[in-house]
């Protein structure tokens, strides 16, 4: 035995159900079904609408939209601090990358195949590198073979930032 609310039949309803009363039942229950609220609860849960014509307009006062930007404010505030030197630090792990791996590599390569290394980086644009190598500064790496700090190579360093020779931003081959 199936126990029914009074006054409530499900949308599937087999009862006949005509009228405009009934209409109205219909309605009232699927928007239930569908958004869970009653139409008086939708009613009161609206926000303020002026209603101008065919125009009605909603918004936000002043003093939420002034909590709002104050949050994003003190949210930058918190954030911002880390992210202040993390650019400076990628460029240095880049050069280091590029200077102990890929232009490394290219120049390992340049001594297989021909038992010495080149005079110039510019030898190896083409075969070995897809173009003329620059450090995150838009500097060319600097090359000498043989080296002065490894002499049995080469020496491969960027000035860094500065673009000055032998000061401590300088990332090099040699420790």
């Amino acid at each position: 035995m199936t126990r029914q609310c009074k006054g409530f039949t499900p949308l599937e309803s087999p009862l006949k159900m005509d009228g405009k009363h009934n209409q109205k039942r219909r309605e009232r229950r699927a928007l239930l079904f569908l958004t869970g609220f009653t139409p008086s609860e939708i009613k009161r849960r609206r926000r303020l609408t002026v209603a101008r014509g065919n125009l009605s307009l909603t918004g936000f006062t002043l003093i939420e939209l002034m909590l709002v930007v104050v949050i994003i404010g003190v949210l930058a505030s918190m954030v911002m601090p880390k992210l202040v030197g993390k650019s400076e630090q990628a460029k240095k792990s880049v050069a280091q990358a590029d200077i102990e791996a890929s232009i490394s590599s290219a120049l390992e390569l340049y001594e297989i195949d021909n038992g010495k290394f080149p005079e110039s980086l510019s030898v190896l644009v083409g075969k070995y590198l897809k173009k003329d190598p620059k450090d995150p500064w838009s500097n060319s790496y600097n090359y000498k073979s043989p080296g002065d700090h490894n002499q049995d190579s080469y020496d491969l360093y960027s000035k860094g930032r500065d673009g000055m020779e032998g000061t401590e931003d300088d990332i090099t081959n040699w420790k």
